[in-house]
């Protein structure tokens, strides 16, 4: 398939392109876009975020994980990263590395929620 349509543009171009496939559901389209949107800016986490919650949301989960751990590397209080890095572990089966990621993001939010 021809990746023109999903590189062409602006960054600004391309982030709204990808976050109107976001919203339509079509979250592996999202993903194309993003992915060399994220390549060209890496230190912003908008687009990261966006691209770990398109992963998530097309059963990427590999994937997902691995930009939501660059993401909370990088900003460890970032409440909604730790929050879908412990949701992602939790659908790999991986419930008890998750648990302290969802415990951090649970405090990280001001809600001291002890069933984690």
């Amino acid at each position: 398939m021809d990746t023109m349509y999903y590189d062409h543009g602006t960054p600004a171009e391309r982030w709204e392109r990808a976050g109107m496939f976001f919203d339509a559901k079509d979250y592996a389209a999202a993903a194309r876009v993003l992915d060399g949107l994220v390549e060209e800016v890496p230190e912003q986490t908008g687009p990261r975020l966006l691209l770990a919650r398109a992963y998530y949301h097309s059963a990427q989960l590999r994937r997902a994980e691995a930009e939501l751990r660059v993401i909370v590397e990088r900003d460890p209080v970032e409440h909604y990263a730790r929050l879908m890095l412990g949701r992602t572990l939790e659908r790999q089966g991986r419930n008890e590395e998750a648990r302290s990621h969802l415990r951090i993001a649970s405090a990280l939010a001001g809600e001291f929620d002890d069933s984690y």
